[in-house]
């Protein structure tokens, strides 16, 4: 079962978490949870962090990635649910899950799913930190980190 979602609702962790161990055949579910940060060590922290996306290409590219784990590693279950529009420090930005027969497959999974995503899908980031807003680039180390995973 793959399950991608992508909106602006907060994201039901315990909710999804029963999702993903309502698996057939898993005996193991590794998640991830991303947060946004306020780097509060930076001059003038982030206030607002928001996401834009590009509707039905976004989920298409997140379904993608999520096949390619579920192929690769034989998992029972891929969860990827990913907030968009405007959040505050603190608030859950992603959530991955990955259910597999073993914990091997899926905390392997888990990774690939957060890092993939992260170069693969069609995300935008703005941060507001006092009264200026700017657009986000992609890190290197996020590239690197998908990179190490191959095709």
């Amino acid at each position: 079962m793959i399950r991608i979602a992508v909106g602006p609702e907060p994201i039901d962790i315990a909710g999804e978490i029963a999702r993903a161990e309502a698996a057939d055949g898993s005996g193991a579910v590794a998640t991830f949870t991303g947060l946004v940060r306020a780097d509060a060590d930076a001059a003038g922290g982030v206030a607002v962090l928001e996401l834009e996306h590009y509707p039905g290409a976004t989920e298409a590219a997140l379904t993608r990635v999520a096949e390619e784990a579920v192929a690769r590693w034989s998992l029972e279950g891929a969860t990827i649910v990913h907030r968009v529009g405007p959040m505050r420090p603190g608030e859950r930005i992603v959530f991955v899950a990955a259910a597999a027969a073993h914990r091997a497959a899926a905390l392997e999974a888990c990774a690939y799913l957060i890092d993939r995503l992260k170069t693969d899908a069609p995300f935008w980031k703005r941060e507001t930190r006092g009264d200026e807003a700017r657009w986000v680039e992609a890190r290197d180390s996020d590239a690197d980190a998908a990179a190490r995973w191959g095709r």
